[in-house]
């Protein structure tokens, strides 16, 4: 389904980047595979796993070439998207699949660990992107995919970082694929449930917790790389503002964000009928304080 076409995956050096970098490749795709090399939480850097990867797939027959920039700088995300110039002459799909997490509660979180989630997920994610528009917009094709959370879109204890640069993510991407329509360029997102190096994190501390995670292993990462594979295709040329999930073998769309009801006073409002009359009209609609597992309660099919 990628024949001849040239992918950049960020964050391709493990865990579901690693799988959507091996699918790209066996589905005909020249693929850059972009690593920094560090830990869960960003820290220290290695060429190995970038390159490590790429052998796995010239191993296989099949065509990459590596990158080990940085997505969270603006200069170092040109030069990732100029590794895929320079290696296979043009540039067709950017996934935006890189992260870091620096998980704690809120009321703890230190200016520092939100900058830093921020400037991967969010910051990275429109780096890339932008660095590749250009080139998508000139020869009028090209696609994004973005990886965001149900920590964003539904809720996650201790995660405001990564739940606030997950949900940033899904805006960007419904701007990209407005803006670029014109230039028939389209964006996606995809949420993932799986078992990974960086979910290989959550706290099992609680009865809860330890549950959750038996669950999450259950799920691989492969299994959300075809999709990833067809909105990166020619196929998927009239998808695009969509969020996605997958979680094992079910895929989801996901809902955006729409009115649910109102309510209209002749005359306007004041604060005590607000208090009287719109909040108990509304109240019913209210969505309660869940997080991704609440929603998500079944085991994985």
């Amino acid at each position: 389904m990628l024949e001849g076409k040239v992918v950049l995956i960020t964050g391709a050096g493990g865990g579901i980047g690693r799988d959507f970098a091996l699918a790209m490749a066996k589905a005909g795709a020249n693929v850059l595979v972009n690593d920094l090399g560090t830990s869960v939480k960003g820290e220290g850097a290695s060429t190995t796993p970038a390159q490590k990867v790429v052998d796995e797939i010239r191993a296989a027959g099949c065509t990459a070439a590596a990158s080990t920039d940085s997505v969270a700088d603006w200069a170092s995300a040109n030069r990732i998207v100029q590794a895929a110039l320079d290696a296979f002459g043009r540039i067709d799909v950017v996934v935006n699949n890189a992260g870091i997490l620096r998980d704690r509660f809120f009321f703890n979180m230190s200016v520092e660990e939100w900058k830093a989630v921020i400037d991967v997920h969010l910051n990275g994610s429109f780096y890339v992107s932008r660095a590749a528009a250009n080139h998508f917009k000139s020869q009028e094709s090209g696609a994004h995919i973005h990886m965001t959370s149900t920590s964003g879109l539904v809720g996650n204890l201790g995660q405001a970082n990564y739940s606030a640069a997950k949900l940033g993510i899904v805006g960007l991407s419904k701007s990209i694929a407005l803006d670029m329509a014109r230039y028939h360029v389209r964006s996606n997102c995809i949420a993932p449930f799986a078992w990974s190096r960086m979910i290989g994190s959550i706290p099992t501390e609680t009865p809860d917790q330890q549950a959750r995670v038996e669950k999450l292993k259950s799920m691989e990462t492969a299994k959300i790389a075809p999709l990833a594979v067809f909105l990166a295709s020619d196929a998927a040329k009239d998808v695009s503002g969509q969020i996605f999930g997958v979680r094992a073998n079910e895929i989801f769309l996901f809902s955006q964000n729409r009115p649910l009801r109102s309510v209209h006073r002749d005359g306007g409002w004041t604060p005590e009928t607000v208090a009287s009359q719109a909040i108990p009209a509304l109240r019913a609609h209210f969505y309660p304080l869940e997080r991704s597992q609440d929603v998500f309660s079944w085991d994985p099919i």
